[in-house]
């Protein structure tokens, strides 16, 4: 019994110590994938850079505007959405802080607008069908707890696309989804979304 338990002992640790290296690995600098540098840019949409972050955990310094509106930690996910916000359409989030997951607040209902954000809240499986440059918010999991935004780049009646930053150092950026429409509402096939945002509410909301 008491071999069974420091062998249970062991593995313990050793789970532990990995656990712990990762999380460093996983916000040092470390570049896993030769292809890239930090910084470089990978894709863009209307003329707004995504840019190659290296490890999802890995930030360096805090990207504010000429007149201190702070757009993010570079190249994190939430950087890239508010600095296209902020370059295509002016906009200033009230509350510029918080992670991806924070962009969506579950107390609202569906269609209503998000004060901290300044934007109008949909939720997935709304009466609104999700539109190309509409943010789409992804909930938190066990590898990455504070969940990932990303914009919408196309729509169709069957799918989306969208674009993305900081989705890892071998992962694309931009991603396919299936798109359903059913009771009245509009489903995004993918898992943990929690819904979308958008700054005008003027086109073609409601099918």
């Amino acid at each position: 019994m008491k071999k069974r338990t420091t062998i249970i002992a062991a593995v313990a640790l050793a789970l532990l110590a990995g656990w712990v290296l990762f999380r460093y690995i996983n916000r040092s600098a470390f570049n896993p994938n030769s292809k890239y540098t930090i910084g470089q840019p990978l894709d863009s949409l209307n003329g707004v850079k995504v840019y190659y972050n290296g490890m999802v955990g890995h930030t360096s310094e805090r990207n504010l505007t000429d007149s201190g509106y702070n757009l993010g930690m570079k190249y994190q996910c939430v950087e890239f959405v508010k600095r296209y916000y902020y370059q295509r359409f002016h906009h200033k989030m009230p509350d510029s802080y918080g992670n991806a997951k924070d962009f969506f607040d579950a107390a609202l209902p569906d269609s209503s607008l998000n004060p901290k954000r300044g934007l109008f809240q949909f939720t997935n499986g709304s009466r609104c069908k999700p539109m190309p440059e509409d943010l789409i918010i992804f909930d938190g999991h066990a590898g990455n707890p504070y969940g990932h935004v990303a914009i919408i780049a196309s729509t169709s009646d069957t799918d989306i696309t969208i674009i993305q930053q900081n989705p890892g150092p071998f992962a694309p950026s931009r991603v396919g989804f299936g798109l359903k429409y059913s009771n009245g509402r509009w489903f995004v096939n993918a898992p943990r979304v929690l819904g979308w945002l958008r700054k005008d509410t003027g086109t073609a909301i409601v099918r």
